[in-house]
């Protein structure tokens, strides 16, 4: 796949509440029980204060107790002047996860609804960030891009999801490489100058921030390019080559 036809992204997830205390009844004992089966193989069941720790530290990872805060984007595309690939860098970011991923949606369905001719790529996105969003987009009853509609295909129906941790595995299904230490190992600018995962849902509900989330995410959307195009040998793009929307 010609890679200006592939949409590079990266989303953001915090819990979807500021604190366990603000969750409903129903949702604080369907989080216990969600956060004792983390715990397994502890001797005794998590206490309330170990559950809100929990609830603070891991929500964020799942969509049911979790949302997105950013969705971030990145278009390859050829410079007419210099020939060389330059890439367009822009986020969806917002307190309204549903007005993100409607802008989001907005933007597949108008220009990469065509699985046959365009496709996705993120460090993990298989396992994550398109699932995730899936399922945040059926929660809020809304439709589903139709690239996004994996359920029931087969593995050769869904090449155009690329996924490059998936591609650093090589077959072995027991490989989690994160982008940071891939940027060490084949030597590329790693995203992780200023925050990381685990800070996001302090930076959102603490300091309400989403600016400083969304250059963040912004910074993975351009290291996963720098990873795909290392696993093709073309060269990295630099500076003067990146261009944040």
């Amino acid at each position: 796949m010609d890679i200006a036809n592939i949409l590079f992204l990266d989303i953001e997830t915090v819990s979807g509440k500021p604190a366990y205390n603000a969750l409903s009844e129903d949702m604080q004992a369907l989080w216990a029980i969600k956060a004792n089966q983390l715990a397994r193989g502890q001797l005794a069941p998590l206490t309330e204060e170990e559950v809100a720790a929990a609830y603070s530290q891991k929500a964020g990872i799942f969509a049911e107790f979790g949302k997105i805060v950013c969705i971030s984007v990145g278009v390859v595309y050829r410079d007419k002047e210099d020939k060389k690939l330059h890439i367009r860098l822009k986020s969806f970011a917002s307190e309204n996860e549903a007005e993100l991923l409607h802008e989001f949606s907005q933007l597949v369905f108008k220009h990469y609804n065509n699985a046959a001719k365009y496709g996705f790529c993120g460090h993990n996105a298989k396992e994550f960030d398109i699932p995730y969003i899936c399922r945040r987009l059926i929660i809020n009853r809304m439709p589903l891009p139709a690239p996004f509609d994996l359920s029931g295909k087969k593995p050769w129906e869904t090449k155009h999801i690329v996924d490059t941790m998936e591609m650093w595995s090589f077959g072995d299904r027991k490989n989690f490489t994160s982008l940071k230490l891939l940027a060490a190992v084949l030597g590329f600018p790693s995203p992780k100058d200023d925050i990381d995962g685990s800070d996001v849902g302090r930076v959102y509900w603490e300091e309400k921030d989403l600016k400083r989330i969304s250059f963040y995410c912004e910074k993975d959307v351009l290291a996963t390019t720098q990873l795909y195009l290392r696993y093709k040998l073309m060269p990295l793009l630099e500076d003067d080559q990146v261009i944040h929307v």
